[in-house]
């Protein structure tokens, strides 16, 4: 009896464990984490109607990087809609200084030190004023 209660405690601890582990090995609805997707293949488009390079003539993408970054960022010589031509106009089109980003980046521009108590207004943590204090400097 002494030996019976160990190795029947030891053989239910098996079959349990056994039981734990069988049901997953076999199952497989759940995805393949490692299958791999197969690609579409290749199609040839549907527009034949391109012309092969001159010989001698300019290619496009041999465009300046200037100039496509700049064609890129502000739209180059489209039409503008209505709408957009005339906030422009409203914004003063004509007295516009086509430079203004280099002016204010550039470190000889004077600019105004407004202190530390402008920087401290500016950084407050929002709040609802009650206990807000005026003092006199």
């Amino acid at each position: 009896m002494r030996k019976f209660v160990p190795l029947a405690a030891g053989l239910a601890s098996v079959v349990l464990l056994s039981g734990c582990g069988a049901g997953k090995s076999l199952d497989r609805a759940r995805p393949d984490e490692f299958a791999v997707a197969r690609q579409a293949p290749l199609v040839i488009p549907p527009d034949f109607a391109l012309v092969p390079p001159q010989p001698g003539a300019a290619r496009p993408q041999d465009t300046a990087a200037n100039a496509q970054t700049l064609d890129a960022l502000f739209g180059g010589t489209a039409a503008r809609s209505a709408a957009e031509a005339g906030v422009i106009g409203e914004a003063g089109q004509n007295n516009a200084d086509p430079g203004i980003r280099s002016t204010a980046g550039d470190p000889g521009t004077t600019v105004v030190d407004k202190g530390s108590t402008t920087r401290d207004i500016v950084a407050a943590p929002e709040g609802d004023g009650q206990d807000a204090r005026a003092s006199a400097n």
